[in-house]
This record gives C-alpha cells, structure tokens and sequence, in this order.
C-alpha cells in the first residue's frame, strides 16, 4: 500500500474514491464543510433517500455529482460524536478498506477533516486513520494460487486530503503508524505462518533477520546453551518434539546506557498438540498461534527501532514445540526450572506457564526495570472476556494502569483481573515446590499466580491474549487469522514514556 498526503480540496480529487466520515446527525455540517455547496446538497438529498443516519459503520455508496472529480464517494458512519474514539476512526477507514478491495478499487482519497476527534491532535487522527487503511488490507494469502491475478490485482493508494497548515503533523503520524504497523504485519504474518513451516528454528531465523535489518543485537540459545542455563521447565516442554528448541533473545538500545532495560517476554509454543494432555482435534489447526506473545515481543521490538523509542529494551522468546510422543513429559512428571523451583506437571497442555517461568527468571541478568509477558495462556480468559479485551494481572499496580490507559489509546483493550495471595494457594503441590495448575476456577489468574512465583522481585506484568490473538471471522482492521495484538498497545505505552 502506499499513502501519500496532499492539500488538494477533495471535489478537485480526480478518479477513485473520495471517502468522508460523517457522525450520527451531522451530515449537512459535514459535507457543507468539506465539499462545495453545490456538491453537499446533491449529496444530502440523496443520503435522505438511502436513509443514511452515520451510525457506526454505515456505509453509502455515491455516484459523484457534477463538480466532483472523484469516481465515487463513500460515506461512512462514526456514530455519535461525543462517543468518538480513535479505535472509531481506524474501523471506519479498516471498513472503506474492505469495501475496497470488493470492488476491486484502488485508489482511496480520505477526506481528513471530515474525520474530527477532539480528544486526539492532529497527528494522532493522521495516525489513527492510516492503522486503519493499513491493517485493513491485510491479507495472509500467500498459500494461495488459484484466481492470485484477480486477488492480487493494483496495490491500493491511500491519499489523505488535508489543510496546507496541517500537513506536518499528518505527515507525522502517517510515519509513526507505517512504522508500528509494520510491526503489527509481521507479528500477523508470524502466527499466520503453518506449522510445518513454523518451528522453533524458523521463528528463531524470523527475528535474526528482523534484528539484522533493524539494527538490533540478536543472540540464539538452543539446546547445549538451554541446558547449560539449566532450564528444565522449558526443555521438558520441548522434549515430546524432534524440532529443537530456540530461546530468541533481543535487544535494542535506545537509551543511554546507564539505563535499566525494559523486558518483553512472549510465549513462542509454534504449535500446541496439549503434549500427552492432548487437546481436541476440533480446532487443533489454530493451535499454530499459540505463539502470538513471542510474534508480539519480536513486532514490538521492530517498531521500536523504526520509531528510534529513547529506551531500552530486552525481547525474549522461548521457542518450542509442544507434542505428543514417547519422548514427551507426562502428567506428574517433576520439573526443575533453572530458579531452582521444582514444578510437578499436572497437565501438559499448560505449556506455556512453563516456559515462560524459565524465560523470566532469565532476564534477571538484564536487571530490567519492568517485566511485561505475553501469552496465548488460558481458554479460561476467552470464557471471562471473550474476544473483546486482553486480561492483564501482576504485582505493578502503576505499570498495569499505564498499559490499560495505552489500550485504551491503541484500541487494544485491556482488563484487569486481581491476583490475591489465596489463588496462590490452588496452584500448592504435595509433591514439589509448584504445580502448573490449579484446577477449574479462575484459571487464567491461577496461571498468572505460577508466573508469578518466577518473577518475585520483579516489576511485572502479565498479558493474557488468549482471547484478542485471533480472529475467526474478520472484522474491521482484523483479516481471519492472527491479529498481532499486543505491538500496538505495547509501542503505544512505549512512546509514552519518560524515562530518566
């Protein structure tokens, strides 16, 4: 896709279509404002036929009338103003981007002050507009060759049509979100990706790559260094599989370097069978997601270098494969995690927990001032939230209230669930320090409460994303499959801070 930003008044904008949001009642301000009386009377007579009320996501189609260069014209509903968001805006181009690609248009004119906000500035409207257009046209659909000319047909043309006194500030925040959505895209493509292509060493490979083009350290532990670093928690999960585990560490540094990094830690199981706890074979396919954490630290740590953040930060992914075979882990098997914490395994199929427990208690050596984790963890949180917010516990009450405020920025949602010491209590085991579960009730805070014993001492934050890291139907902004969660919230919080 490629975006281009231009004074040009939008009834002088030649061929395409000229897109114009309009809020729930405002149609005659909004198109006597932004387009010639000629032109605005022609099209409020021939919304009120259509009977266009701008409610969120409504769409109108128009033929141009006389004064008006463009091919067509697109209206589309944002609802009731004084409920705008950004989240509001970004669907909103995300729809116009689907409309697009229906009709085999390419070339989309957005009409920038039709879209106001009062609680965003002018770059961030700019920004909010272009993640919309850019992770609209996501599509994963490398796999697939029959009819490639007709999907694949003239890439599309954004064009933001604004005032000449604006242009530095949209120029702005059309940068910052090809910078962030680039990450978003290549955490997408990451889960996207099957499993006999993705293995541990294929993702290891991925972020390698990443950090050679972004400018990042990258260092790759496989099995010799893992079992030097004795981390038993994370070689039992991987050892049901012939694929070998990666433990991906990256780094960027972006900050003076006296300063404490920021930790990232993602889950990175490239498949989930459940091991000897088998899962399901009814939607076992998706289980190649059940890496979305990791794809969202190596995401994250792209944007960072693009948007060139004053910080710095440490990624860490363990990488592993969770299979069933002779060689696998069992229920009641004992492991000893490089802490030194023994973890008897109750089920296998909550892999997750276990390897993240050995990939915090790894960036101690970092001394990081803030431990932020991903995962794909618990159907448990999908049962609580559903598909509509990330869940998100620890021991930082100032840090979680921070991410929240940046979900609420980004669009990627968070909700904050307790963790008191008694859900502490299910997860006790008779036989060994821990054990991985702890029953039924209130599974995702019972697996937040594990994690929790690795990162005593920790500023830390624990994301569950088992609900947001996949999309099943496709919506606005969100393509089926992977949605990259996790890069947008986390640059967000990143840009947002001030670190001394």
């Amino acid at each position: 896709m490629k975006i281009v930003v231009k004074t040009t008044k939008p009834e002088k904008q030649k061929g395409g279509c000229l897109l114009l949001g309009v809020y729930a009642g405002r149609l005659r301000s909004a198109t006597e404002k932004e387009l010639s009386p000629e032109v605005a009377a022609v099209l409020k007579r021939a919304a009120g036929r259509e009977n266009f009320t701008g409610k969120i996501g409504q769409l109108l189609e128009l033929t141009t009338p006389d004064g008006c260069r463009a091919d067509r014209l697109l209206l589309i509903g944002l609802g009731e103003e004084k409920r705008g968001t950004g989240e509001i805006l970004r669907r909103a181009v995300g729809t116009a981007l689907q409309r697009m690609h229906k009709v085999h248009e390419s070339d989309l004119a957005v009409v920038f002050d039709s879209f106001t906000l009062r609680k965003l500035d002018t770059a961030q409207r700019a920004e909010a507009l272009v993640e919309g257009a850019l992770l609209g046209d996501y599509r994963f659909d490398r796999y697939q060759t029959e009819d490639k000319e007709t999907r694949n047909s003239k890439p599309i043309r954004v064009t933001l049509l604004t005032k000449t006194h604006d242009l530095q500030a949209v120029e702005s925040g059309v940068s910052v979100a090809a910078a962030v959505c680039a990450g978003v895209v290549l955490a997408r493509d990451l889960v996207n990706e099957p499993g006999n292509v993705k293995s541990p060493d294929y993702l290891a490979n991925r972020a390698q790559q990443v950090c050679t083009e972004a400018g990042l350290e990258c260092t790759i532990l496989g099995r010799a260094e893992l079992e030097k670093e004795q981390m038993g928690a994370m070689l039992g999960v991987a050892q049901g599989s012939s694929r070998e585990p990666r433990l991906i560490v990256m780094q960027y540094h972006g900050g003076s370097a006296e300063q404490k990094p920021i930790a990232l830690v993602g889950k990175g199981v490239v498949f989930d069978t459940g091991g000897i706890s088998i899962k399901p074979s009814e939607g076992m396919e998706e289980m190649k997601m059940d890496m979305g954490g990791g794809a969202a630290v190596i995401g994250t740590m792209q944007a960072a270098a693009r948007l060139k953040l004053p910080c710095n930060l440490v990624g860490v992914v363990p990488a592993v494969e969770n299979m069933t075979s002779g060689t696998a882990i069992r229920p009641g098997d004992i492991l000893t995690s490089q802490s030194g914490k023994t973890i008897e395994v109750v089920n296998t199929d909550a892999e997750g927990r276990l390897i993240l427990a050995d990939a915090i208690s790894y960036v101690r050596r970092f001394e990081p001032i803030q431990v932020i984790d991903l995962a794909t963890l618990t159907g448990a949180c999908i049962i609580a939230l559903g598909h509509h917010a990330t869940a998100v516990l620890g021991n930082d009450e100032k840090l979680i209230a921070s991410l929240i405020r940046a979900g609420e920025q980004s669009g990627e949602r968070l909700w904050q669930l307790p963790l008191w010491e008694e859900y502490a209590e299910q997860i006790k085991s008779e036989v060994a320090d821990v054990k991985n579960v702890g029953g039924r009730p209130a599974g995702t805070i019972t697996a937040a409460a594990f994690i929790q014993k690795f990162a005593d001492g920790l500023n830390w934050v624990h994301l569950d994303i088992a609900g947001t890291g996949w999309e099943e139907k496709g919506r606005p902004c969100y393509s089926f499959g992977g949605t990259g969660v996790g890069v947008r919230l986390l640059s967000c919080y990143l840009r947002g801070l001030h670190l001394s």
